[in-house]
């Protein structure tokens, strides 16, 4: 399937059957470095290191007793959150079946229901201190509608924030290049201290996710 290029670099071969995106994808997974390390250190995916990154940034984890983690899938983000602080309760909700993970409650089914967030909170058994969001919408190939797509993830999330958070707590969602739009940055503002944008590492260059880190929960903003 593979030889090994100049200077080690992997290089796949054009299968039958394989479009050259895909095959352009492969090579891109073999030479990862994120991807290897997280092979080796046993996290799901590289997605990881992204929250690994953002937690030695912004301390997210330091302190943390309940956490609820959206669009969990495959459940990197999780997996840290349990190494760094065992004695946390985790819960989780994505679309897609995601493999057990020790001490984490995770729930299949739709963030978006109406019923979602109430289950959420009911597991985790009290208000958390810090709400992740790895959401993003499935591409359309129309930057514009993709980019408006997960916005609205980005805004029901910061919604079930604000609701749920205790004092203090943090929110942390994924949102795609040029940040939060100004009127979700203005409403962050007015219920956190402190509201950033973060590109972490391990976050691809050529790509277009940011991370946007609301800390210190002060209340819900005003209208």
């Amino acid at each position: 399937m593979s030889r090994g290029g100049s200077g080690g670099r992997q290089r796949v071969r054009t299968a039958r059957g394989r479009t050259a995106q895909s095959t352009r994808w492969l090579e891109r997974q073999l030479n990862d470095p994120y991807v290897r390390r997280a092979k080796a250190e046993g996290y799901r995916s590289r997605a990881a290191y992204k929250l690994l990154e953002l937690d030695e940034r912004f301390g997210l984890l330091r302190g943390a007793k309940r956490v609820v983690d959206l669009g969990i899938a495959p459940g990197g983000w999780s997996q840290v959150v349990r190494r760094r602080v065992p004695a946390a309760a985790v819960v989780g909700i994505d679309l897609l079946p995601v493999d057990p993970i020790d001490g984490v409650t995770i729930m299949q089914g739709d963030f978006m229901d109406d019923h979602a967030p109430g289950q959420l909170i009911e597991a985790l058994g009290g208000a958390p201190d810090l709400v992740l969001s790895d959401m993003a919408a499935n591409t359309v190939g129309h930057p514009q509608t993709d980019a408006l797509r997960t916005m609205a993830l980005v805004e029901t999330a910061f919604a079930f924030a604000v609701d749920v958070l205790a004092p203090g707590g943090t929110f942390v969602a994924k949102v795609f290049a040029g940040g939060a739009d100004s009127a979700l940055v203005a409403q962050m503002k007015g219920a956190f201290t402190t509201v950033k944008h973060a590109k972490p590492p391990a976050s691809r260059k050529g790509s277009v996710e940011w991370f946007v880190v609301a800390q210190g929960f002060k209340g819900r903003p005003q209208e």
